[in-house]
């Protein structure tokens, strides 16, 4: 047979799912199909892998990798299945378990060993399970024994990570539950016990056990807070206190979350696995799901809003599909600087978490209501105490001011991911693309230090102490690091000010027992024209785009007209405008453009980042006071506008003039 052709995207193509126009849940149904059907050509012969197009390895082997490729989309049919809706490829989703879970089959997908990724798979299967019948009632008694044998005999069996991972053994002993089939009641009762041990109060679960400070969206849409109200629904009958206290969580919680979400869309970039996309809102979707009573003030038609228009967000985004129409590896476009080493090209498919909304039934409010925003209905800055946030939402500008995080391990970019000062949901965070210079480690929303010249740099990735205090009825963030030995710097975090609602603080005291350089670098912006995507230019008022000082390039960094005093500060204007300026007297740092390695940004893969430079000399104690200005581009924003505050800048509060002096 002659493999399928499937959907070919060329110079101008549009892919179908940025052509449905989202209004309702019909709608939402077509947008998930648009997501499938280019799956198609993409299965193996027995329908048991998907080999989803990139090539690109990871940490596991490459069956499990095709076993993420049939298994994550599952997330997207169950929900469409358990909804009444209908695709015209369930079956090989079908035949695809059947064949896979079939020791005899050879393309049977292997029993797992410890820590074995095809755990994780294992949660969407036993989901879709659960809720659509359909997938075990076609099967014989001896292709259901093939998959209680997979699914949960062999699971129950092993060892698995100390985090969220333990939500997906109790869904696979949950979906065989659900028909029947063997399970462990006892395996499953022992891991929700353990798991609520990483509860840690106000709606928020750790994402592992104490010594670990991690509360991502793993601990919200893509994992924690998501099953734990699938759970709720799908054993409520069973377990009334368990869900009701998961209820409860979510609740809670909720009052939190809504500050990730800006009115155009977009939700925060914060952590591991951003690369999940629109997962990030399934953490809605679920609420409706399971039943939950909203807390005020928050009403249906807010939530079914930050889905909505979330998923419309992303249909502006072209560049995150493969020629062949799936999803790539990356953010705004495909990008293996910010790949995870667990993220195979099957993985961005836990993207469909978000369709959990298709499960919901079409009377319920969340369809029912009308969109709306948030508006003044939640404050504007919010202390965010078990994340370690804090949230502001001035000046048209969603951002996270963030201490405190870290990943137990240092993965890949873990310091941009975790340890940046501040987390937009207009400009995103960056990642290195490489380990030299300052242009290859973008230290967007960073500082950095270096001991070497400025070939080598380190930033915040760990704090020794990191706490949410408040100063004359301000919140502030505050953080201690040492990104050396002898080097010890002192971080406090000032949210905007309704006065200058544009504008951050950070407040840097830096004691260096060697000689250290500085870079303290604001938000990353697009660095394109918007005439003919040739990089910015010096500034230009008529235009309302460009720079200042110019942009130089990356070997000629003495040359003057790249240079501006730190109290002037350097800005970039584009897609909005970024900026940043310094308000100490006496250290008379440095203002410039870094003009990034591109591929850096999450969202733009072409950035520049107004930064400060100095050099501490050893025995010196400095204190640097940075503000930060950020103008996010938007409907209803001329940009003529965008450096209306730039001229500005707030001013250093007496407390903090205070702690200087002593």
């Amino acid at each position: 047979m002659e493999p399928k052709t499937g959907l070919v995207l060329g110079y101008n193509g549009i892919h179908p799912f940025s052509k449905v126009k989202i209004t309702d849940r019909a709608s939402v149904q077509e947008l998930l199909r648009t997501l499938l059907d280019p799956l198609e050509p993409f299965f193996s012969p027995q329908k048991a892998r998907v080999r989803c197009p990139g090539a690109t390895a990871v940490r596991f082997d490459q069956t499990a990798s095709e076993v993420e490729g049939i298994c994550r989309p599952l997330w997207g049919l169950a929900c469409l299945l358990a909804g009444d809706g209908d695709y015209h490829g369930t079956e090989w989703w079908i035949q695809g378990i059947k064949s896979g879970t079939d020791p005899e089959n050879p393309e049977y997908w292997g029993y797992p060993r410890d820590n074995d990724q095809r755990m994780v798979e294992m949660c969407p299967l036993g989901y879709a399970l659960a809720v659509a019948p359909v997938i075990w009632q076609s099967m014989n008694e001896k292709e259901r024994e093939n998959v209680e044998n997979w699914l949960g005999n062999s699971i129950n069996e092993k060892n698995m990570p100390n985090t969220n991972w333990l939500w997906f053994r109790v869904f696979a002993n949950l979906g065989l539950k659900k028909n029947g089939g063997k399970f462990s009641q006892e395996r499953l009762d022992s891991d929700i016990e353990h798991l609520n041990t990483f509860y840690r109060g106000g709606g928020w679960s750790n994402d592992g056990p104490e010594g670990i400070h991690q509360m991502d969206y793993y601990s919200s849409s893509f994992a924690i807070q998501f099953l734990q109200l699938l759970y709720a629904k799908l054993a409520g009958d069973d377990e009334p206190e368990r869900a009701e206290e998961f209820k409860k969580r979510a609740q809670t919680v909720a009052l939190d979350l809504i500050h990730y979400y800006d009115n155009e869309g977009r939700s925060i970039p914060f952590g591991r696995s951003v690369g999940y996309r629109f997962a990030m809102v399934s953490f809605w979707g679920a609420l409706a799901y399971a039943g939950v009573e909203l807390p005020e003030p928050l009403t249906w038609g807010m939530v079914k809003g930050v889905v909505l228009r979330h998923l419309r967000w992303w249909q502006t985004q072209p560049d995150i599909w493969s020629p062949s129409g799936t999803l790539t590896i990356g953010y705004s476009y495909p990008n293996m600087y910010l790949a995870e080493n667990y993220n195979s090209p099957g993985s961005p498919y836990w993207a469909c978490l978000a369709f959990i909304c298709l499960a919901v039934p079409a009377d319920h409010p969340f369809w029912t209501s009308e969109e709306q925003f948030p508006g003044d209905a939640i404050p504007k800055i919010k202390e965010l105490e078990h994340p370690g946030h804090i949230a502001s939402y001035l000046g048209n500008h969603c951002m996270l001011l963030s201490s405190g995080q870290a990943c137990s391990y240092p993965m890949k970019g873990t310091h941009a991911k975790y340890g940046s000062f501040a987390y937009s949901s207009a400009y995103g965070y960056s990642v290195p693309p490489g380990l030299f210079t300052l242009e290859q480690y973008a230290l967007a929303s960073q500082l950095g230090l270096s001991d070497d010249g400025g070939e080598y740099w380190k930033t915040r990735r760990k704090s020794e102490y990191a706490g949410l205090e408040r100063r004359g009825g301000t919140p502030v963030l505050v953080s201690v690091w040492k990104p050396y030995p002898d080097v010890a710097v002192r971080t406090t975090l000032v949210p905007p000010d309704p006065a200058t609602p544009n504008w951050h603080l950070r407040a840097h005291r830096v004691a260096a027992g060697r000689d250290v350089m500085t870079a303290d670098g604001s938000f990353a912006i697009c660095n394109q024209r918007a005439a003919d995507g040739r990089y910015l230019d010096p500034y230009d008022a008529a235009r309302c785009e460009g720079t200042h000082p110019r942009i130089i390039g990356n070997y000629d960094l003495s040359t003057p007209a790249g240079w501006s005093a730190g109290r002037d500060g350097a800005f970039a204007v584009s897609k909005g405008a970024v900026g940043i300026k310094a308000l100490e007297d006496g250290a008379e740092r440095a203002a410039n453009l870094v003009n990034a390695d591109p591929n850096s940004n999450l969202v733009e893969s072409r950035t520049v980042i107004p930064t400060l430079q100095h050099t501490v000399k050893k025995g010196e104690t400095v204190w640097y006071i940075s503000a930060i200005y950020a103008k996010p581009s938007g409907e209803g924003v001329p940009k003529e506008s965008y450096l209306d505050g730039w001229d500005k800048p707030p001013q250093i509060p007496g407390w903090l003039k205070a702690e200087m002096a002593a």
